[in-house]
């Protein structure tokens, strides 16, 4: 098991200026970071990861499709166009010597059509992670679909939802990430959910029912960690906590305030679950 902090509690683009932050998260302990792939070019990434090897920390990478690239669209231009942004993260992600990368593409983020997803829809879906399943495979980069509450899209809501869909995606690259804040809010238990998903499990975001640090919320994490335990998981465990920072960004997933302070969060989350893995 490996311990990361996904980068987006302070921005949404690393950069240069970011390296203090990434080096007081490598003295704090934890085994890598989570890059979000929006910005940037392959020569970005590249840079971003040789600077991470140097300082021998591992990356994964978080990404999402838009309105206009999802690939669950009826309309065949913009699955095309949703295929080919998944196309571009991957060869960013492998350009950077990441090993995965998860996020809510499996259809557009904060996109809804008022109405409950249809066949044809989760169909196209499937079609198109097989495709970049494959293109996910010549990069030796593991696709990880993530589950998001209701409020944030309609496709994919809950494990069993997750669990269908990529039973039929059927491909050795294309997994699942288990989310507990989504989680909190769509499953009945977080037991339950991640015994659902474990044949998929690659990832695993550990994220406070308010998006605070970890522990000091309403999230049962003893059950948590005992169950991935239990279900022998071995992959990152890597913490998802947002914040105000970046004013576009927050706007965009509705983060109004700032809920706990950001050094707070990856310090105490770190200690968090470094020990509940150890009690687990």
């Amino acid at each position: 098991m490996k311990i990361g902090m996904n980068m987006l509690l302070w921005t949404n683009h690393v950069t240069e200026q970011h390296y203090p932050i990434i080096e007081q998260i490598k003295t704090k302990g934890f085994d890598g970071i989570e890059v979000p792939l929006g910005d940037g070019d392959l020569t970005h990434y590249t840079k971003i990861g040789n600077h991470l090897s140097d300082m021998e920390l591992g990356l994964t990478c978080v990404t999402s499709l838009l309105e206009e690239t999802n690939i669950a669209s009826p309309n065949p231009a913009i699955r095309q166009a949703g295929l080919d942004r998944l196309k571009w993260a991957i060869d960013m992600a492998q350009g950077a010597g990441a090993e995965l990368i998860c996020g809510p593409f499996h259809s557009a983020f904060a996109y809804f059509t008022r109405k409950p997803p249809t066949i044809d829809e989760v169909k196209w879906s499937i079609e198109m992670l097989q495709k970049a399943g494959d293109y996910a495979r010549q990069a030796n980069i593991i696709l990880a679909p993530e589950a998001l509450n209701r409020f944030e899209c309609y496709l994919v809501n809950t494990m069993a939802g997750l669990k269908e869909l990529l039973d039929q995606v059927n491909h050795p690259n294309v997994g699942a990430i288990y989310d507990t804040h989504h989680a909190s809010i769509e499953e009945k238990s977080q037991k339950e959910a991640i015994q659902t998903i474990a044949p998929h499990l690659k990832h695993v975001h550990i994220s406070e029912n308010d998006r605070g640090t970890p522990g000091k919320g309403q999230i049962n994490f003893d059950e948590v960690f005992n169950t991935l335990k239990n279900v022998s998981y071995d992959g990152w465990i890597t913490i998802e906590a947002f914040s105000t920072i970046i004013p576009e960004f927050a706007n965009a997933i509705n983060v109004w305030r700032n809920f706990s302070p950001a050094d707070e969060i990856y310090q105490e989350g770190f200690d968090f679950v470094k020990q509940k893995w150890i009690e687990a």
